[in-house]
């Protein structure tokens, strides 16, 4: 991770973040971007019950 985003690089799971990954998205993508995916998420999944925890901390 730490190699990819120093070459402006991103490095995600086949099926998603993972959840080794998850503290490094915010690193990231920033706090406007996870915002706006939690926001995007809620809206969806307002109950929370697809793939909880899996993307980022709500």
């Amino acid at each position: 991770m730490r190699l990819a985003l120093s070459m402006d690089g991103t490095c995600t799971g086949e099926h998603g973040v993972g959840l080794h990954k998850i503290g490094f998205l915010e690193e990231e993508a920033g706090d406007d971007a996870l915002d706006l995916m939690r926001r995007i998420k809620r809206a969806l999944d307002p109950d929370g019950i697809m793939n909880p925890g899996k993307i980022f901390r709500m």
